[in-house]
């Protein structure tokens, strides 16, 4: 059993990964060594000829970790989208559209996070799940409550979880009520850079394995001095910048009323579309949106299992990705019934075949069709790896030498396991069957930084 505290190994064994879109590389019995900081400090393929010399290094000092021949190794897998406190919704109170089932369901919810133990309960599952299901870097929207928000802090430190978090910050009274809201925009800044300096000084982050997320819920729950304020805040400390952008037709047309612009426009206006800034949804940019947010070098979470509750439309994917926008995914607890972003990816494919056929029967084939819409599986997965890894300008998401290592071990032959592998599959098979068949059970190890994060060890 491999101690939690980092040292330098080597992992031998099958590899797969997409190092850039559309390129599905894999290495059998690869050798990656990794340093102590959790940096991949070499990689050794199979031909290599100091490969064994240096399995039989890192095996003399019991510090090579070997897997099996129905074993694949993969990068850590990238969720750009997540309401944490939501983890107790999760596969329910999907039934209202998204103005309504906020006031209904979600910030009565979200307002329980003033107990302190509560979130503690809520948060150490949420995190235990993730893990489990193999993301290893995790963007978090918090809530409004400071203790809370630190504490999912600590939590992602402690477990090993690489993780965005943010407090967030919502101050308009005429869509946030009274029980669940900043007391104004001066407290919402003030608690904001609270919670950057507090993850900036826990002891044990050095390496900045947490990061502190600027998080104004969305225009519509923020007022606009509070929005002026944290496009400052996020011009003077650099930080990370995530918030929910044309996510419906409901908050795309309130943004239009408000500002006679796209909510795109808006929030660059705010100062808040930046490299750093991960926008959730995106279903209604249009080609100027796409163009502004290309040249912002902004990342959008694509989230298509939400989508379908509470988008009214479906995500034109494809389009974006071949304009150059920076893209990955986001299973959007609770809107999205599903904690995997393995599901998540094969929702992804999905929705863009849907999107390419069309859906309405009534219409003839060439009506209802949107062209070269599609994405296949080695895209899908690239999203949920490499592709999460360049939104947020991370060394994650592939196996390459400087960048993390962060990493899943997918076993085929896991006993309660759906993923069923046949010897003479190509690496384009064995991948497809993984997107579309492998679970929660498949996933028998996580690694990140270096540190085994599950199965925990305490």
């Amino acid at each position: 059993m491999l101690s939690p505290t980092s040292c330098e190994r080597a992992f031998l064994g099958t590899v797969l990964h997409t190092p850039a879109r559309g390129q599905l590389e894999i290495l059998r019995d690869a050798l990656i060594v990794v340093g102590g900081d959790g940096t991949i400090k070499a990689i050794h393929r199979r031909e290599a000829a100091e490969t064994q010399e240096q399995a039989r290094r890192f095996a003399a000092r019991d510090d090579l970790i070997t897997f099996g021949s129905d074993q694949y190794l993969l990068p850590g897998l990238v969720d750009l989208h997540i309401h944490a406190p939501q983890w107790p919704q999760l596969g329910k109170a999907l039934d209202l559209p998204l103005e309504q089932w906020l006031q209904t369901y979600t910030f009565p919810l979200e307002s329980r996070y003033a107990d302190a133990a509560y979130a503690q309960t809520v948060y150490e599952s949420l995190v235990t799940g993730l893990l489990a299901n193999g993301t290893t870097t995790a963007v978090y929207f918090g809530t409004l409550h400071l203790p809370a928000t630190q504490i999912l802090a600590d939590i992602c430190l402690r477990r090993s979880q690489r993780a965005l978090i943010g407090r967030v910050a919502m101050d308009d009274p005429e869509q946030c009520p009274a029980y669940y809201r900043d007391a104004s925009a001066t407290v919402a800044e003030a608690e904001t850079r609270a919670f950057i300096s507090y993850v900036q000084s826990m002891p044990g982050n050095h390496a900045g394995l947490v990061k502190p997320v600027i998080t104004p819920r969305f225009i519509p729950s923020c007022t606009d001095d509070l929005l002026t304020r944290l496009g400052a805040l996020a011009l003077e400390t650099g930080c990370h910048v995530q918030t929910h952008c044309s996510e419906s037709d409901w908050e795309h047309r309130f943004v239009l009323d408000r500002y006679g612009r796209t909510d795109t426009a808006a929030l660059d206006g705010f100062g808040l579309l930046s490299r750093r800034t991960i926008l959730a949804h995106g279903n209604f940019v249009g080609d100027d949106d796409i163009a502004l947010i290309r040249a912002r070098g902004a990342g959008i979470a694509h989230c298509p299992l939400s989508n379908v509750y509470f988008s009214d439309a479906v995500f034109p994917l494809r389009k974006i990705l071949d304009q150059g926008v920076h893209v990955g995914l986001g299973t959007d607890i609770a809107g999205g019934a599903s904690p995997s972003i393995l599901d998540n990816a094969r929702h992804a494919v999905i929705a863009s075949r849907l999107l390419e056929s069309g859906v309405d029967p009534s219409q003839s084939r060439d009506e209802r069709r949107r062209p070269d819409s599609r994405i296949d599986a080695v895209t899908a997965f690239w999203l949920a790896t490499a592709g999460g890894g360049l939104a947020l300008d991370l060394p994650v998401g592939v196996f390459k030498e400087g960048f993390q290592f962060d990493a899943v071990l997918v076993d085929a032959r896991a006993r309660d396991g759906n993923l069923r592998l046949e010897p003479n599959d190509t690496p384009e098979e064995v991948l497809q069957k993984i997107i579309y068949q492998a679970g929660r059970a498949n996933i028998r190890e996580v690694w990140v930084a270096n540190r085994r994060a599950h199965p925990h060890q305490s």
